[in-house]
């Protein structure tokens, strides 16, 4: 019981983990030679109180269900930089769900995908929107002709307006099939 634990400890340092400290030193190194020249400045006060001086505020819904609850978008030179909730919205009276109040994210994420991709020999390729729409519909009245128009479920979608609804249904009654319900009840 008298022994002192430092005695005990091991002072050895693999070649892994002194590899990995390097780097890290390293990279803390570099990025301080950075922020420690005039690289960096303070903001000023109007910078802080207004970032984006110029900007206009937009009215518009929440896309993430069919609720639409409001949003108020800031767009500076096009593109939507903030927003906040709509406090005068008769539906959502001045509050968001999580998703609602995350909405911009969707919106501006540099994963979305903004062209049909068709994947090729293990790796993704753009193709377009005409190739895309040809090649799915393709596949689609193959199988209704192999399986029949009742094979098929159409599953509707909680980002669905009202008009977006009444067509989708109209397109399962086309594709001659009552199999129709919503993604909710699931």
């Amino acid at each position: 019981m008298g022994k002192n634990i430092l005695n005990d400890l091991s002072l050895k340092m693999g070649r892994r983990n002194f590899l990995k400290l390097a780097s890290i030193g390293a990279g803390v190194g570099a990025t301080s030679m950075f922020a420690s020249g005039n690289t960096v400045r303070e903001a000023t006060k109007e910078e802080i109180k207004n970032p984006f001086p110029g900007s206009k505020k937009v009215k518009t819904i929440c896309s993430i269900c069919s609720a639409g609850c409001g949003i108020v978008a800031e767009v500076h030179n096009g593109v939507w930089v903030r927003q906040d909730v709509a406090q005068d919205h008769p539906i959502s009276e001045g509050s968001h769900c999580c998703k609602g109040i995350d909405q911009i994210d969707l919106v501006k994420s540099k994963q979305r995908v903004k062209h049909p991709l068709k994947k090729v020999a293990g790796k993704w390729q753009r193709i377009s929107w005409e190739q895309a729409i040809n090649e799915i519909s393709e596949k689609m009245l193959k199988f209704r002709k192999e399986n029949g128009p009742d094979a098929a479920m159409f599953l509707g979608s909680a980002k669905f307006n009202l008009q977006q609804a009444f067509y989708f249904r109209k397109f399962a009654a086309l594709w001659g099939t009552n199999n129709i319900d919503h993604v909710a009840r699931i």
